[in-house]
């Protein structure tokens, strides 16, 4: 069984995330990703946001940290591990802009990139940066569309409705022949556009039901990746049998890839979880 981990510290939501990653630092960050590499985990993540109003900060949280700047370290203090953005908002950036900053970090860490990738729903923190909220969906399957056509492309071409350019040189650009995008959503329309522009779905907020509904109304292609949550915390060192039956649930869910997040006191004790969870999932398999 593959398991990546939803990275602590950089994503702190009230109620979900522990005391200790208040004050951790990128230390502890680099510790507990040397650890998940050593022992074989599928990923690690980092989210998007620019800035959170206030009071959907305390639904959502206020942290987040910039995921290229963070990937770009734990690169260099990892040597197998994929890095994932989970998940950049397309309508923030250009495709070309995620092209050379992605495709530069998927040179640096050797081909490790994993791009998720989301349409967004955050419409305060649209017009904060200038980006247009309305007809999002139809800018974000364009901008998939370009992102195929481009990544790991030095000369990069595409002619579509909200995108359109050629004659440019992007260097550097990804070493892998496909960079792999997994596109988050909770709906069936995010499944569906998962399954026409991307290798991989990354759903959230939906039940075991739910999930296995959606899955059985797309053809997926082959070797798509469903990447499902194994939901809250696991603790796989205070409640083996219940992480065992967390990940088995979701992988009876239809998934092929899991995110798994863990219960820790410190940054200690969480490599000491990834130990206990490592352990687990070989056992499944």
């Amino acid at each position: 069984m593959r398991v990546g981990i939803a990275s602590p510290v950089v994503t702190q939501v009230p109620g979900v995330h522990s005391e200790w990653e208040r004050t951790a630092g990128i230390e502890e960050l680099g510790r507990i990703a040397e650890t998940a590499d050593r022992l074989g985990f599928h990923h690690l993540t980092c989210s998007e946001h620019v800035g959170i109003p206030r009071e959907v900060a305390e639904q959502r949280g206020a942290t987040y940290w910039d995921p290229l700047a963070t990937l770009g370290y734990l690169a260099a203090r990892t040597t197998r591990i994929r890095l994932a953005t989970q998940v950049l908002v397309l309508g923030y950036h250009h495709p070309l802009e995620i092209a050379k900053r992605y495709g530069t970090l998927d040179r640096v860490s050797g081909g490790r990139l994993v791009l998720g990738l989301g349409v967004g729903s955050l419409e305060e923190e649209f017009a904060l940066i200038g980006a247009q909220f309305e007809g999002r969906g139809s800018r974000a399957d364009d901008a998939l569309a370009a992102l195929r056509a481009s990544l790991s492309q030095r000369e990069p071409e595409y002619h579509g409705e909200h995108y359109d350019y050629a004659g440019f040189v992007v260097e550097p650009h990804a070493v892998q022949a496909r960079v792999p995008m997994w596109i988050g959503g909770r709906t069936l329309r995010s499944l569906r556009r998962a399954a026409k522009h991307g290798d991989g779905w990354v759903p959230f907020g939906l039940d075991t039901a739910q999930l296995r509904e959606m899955l059985a109304k797309v053809d997926l292609p082959a070797d798509f990746e469903v990447v499902l949550s194994a939901g809250r915390a696991l603790d796989p060192m205070g409640r083996p049998e219940a992480a065992e039956a967390a990940l088995a649930q979701v992988r009876e869910a239809g998934a092929t890839l899991i995110g798994a997040q863990l219960r820790a006191r410190s940054a200690d004790h969480y490599c000491e979880q990834l130990e206990a969870l490592a352990g687990i999932a070989a056992g499944i398999d």
